[in-house]
């Protein structure tokens, strides 16, 4: 069918007069006749019933409508996704993200982003792993860069931007400050200094129970911030991970970043709501990945 037949079906379909169907579509009524004697040939039966005063669907015709209208609204749709994404995109879009060094990388993009679409801004903020899940959850941002895993399905983990290597946060008076690296089997020499709210796919991966040849990891006290975390370790409470990177950002005198020798590198992807997922949202994202020093896909 051609796409004028479709929309005249329909039309007349919603309509059930002629002369009301000519109107909405700016043609003569002759028109729409023609239009629907056409379609009916080419199919072989009646789709409307007729007669001086009444038109009414046939039953063949109910099914068509109830079929094609929904093929027809979506491609409605489509068309407009497409003539938005080339006319520009306007709103806002809210970032959040998880260590300054990818607020770094955001900044970037961002002013690249205004750039190329002047009528759309984007938000910066920047929190704490759990809380940049549950903004993400509860809409209160679009996107964040943030260390998987994530066991939330409604979140997709994309592109992972970067990693960086892996750390055991000392205090700065403790033995193991004094190494140039540690391996995994250091986490049983002092309690983990622990992150409050995290999944537990999370915690197992940075914080677990055990060390790779079965020795028991002692977990001590958690917090909810990062500098509160800092804060246990300076007061020899424990010790944390993190990055090397991050000992460039938070540096302090009485803890230490000591790089593991064995452990995996940490990394940060980005990560958006299922049902959240925009024209906008995907410019920005393809933004991103044109700054970010690698960019790996992710299932």
């Amino acid at each position: 069918m051609e796409w004028y037949e479709i929309e005249t079906f329909l039309a007349l379909a919603e309509e059930l007069n002629f002369t009301r169907t000519a109107e909405r579509l700016l043609v003569s009524p002759g028109r729409v006749s023609q239009t629907i004697k056409k379609i009916e040939r080419r199919i072989g039966g009646a789709l409307f019933e007729r007669s001086s005063h009444h038109v009414a669907l046939t039953p063949v015709g109910r099914q068509l409508y109830a079929e094609l209208l929904p093929a027809y609204q979506q491609i409605q749709r489509a068309l407009g996704n497409a003539s938005a994404a080339f006319a520009g995109i306007s709103g806002e879009l809210r970032v959040g993200f998880t260590a300054p060094w990818s607020g770094a990388l955001i900044v970037r993009a961002a002013d690249a982003f205004n750039s190329r679409q002047p009528r759309c801004t984007v938000e910066l903020q920047e929190l704490t792993y759990n809380a940049a899940i549950a903004a993400l959850q509860g809409q209160d941002v679009d996107l964040v860069v943030a260390e998987p895993p994530v066991e939330d399905p409604a979140i997709i983990v994309g592109p992972v931007l970067f990693s960086e290597p892996r750390a055991l946060v000392v205090p700065a008076d403790h033995p193991l400050a004094t190494r140039e690296t540690v391996s995994l089997e250091d986490l049983a020499v002092l309690p983990l200094i622990t992150a409050v709210g995290v999944s537990r796919a999370w915690r197992d991966a940075f914080f677990p129970r055990r060390t790779p040849q079965g020795r028991p990891i002692r977990h001590g006290p958690a917090a909810v911030g990062w500098q509160e975390v800092l804060s246990l370790v300076g007061a020899g409470k424990g010790a944390t991970v993190a990055t090397v990177r991050a000992g460039r950002y938070h540096g302090r005198p009485d803890i230490v970043y000591v790089p593991f020798d064995d452990a995996p590198p940490v990394d940060y992807a980005l990560m958006w709501r299922n049902a959240g997922d925009t024209v906008g949202l995907r410019a920005f994202i393809q933004t991103v990945l044109e700054f970010a020093p690698q960019a790996v896909g992710r299932a």
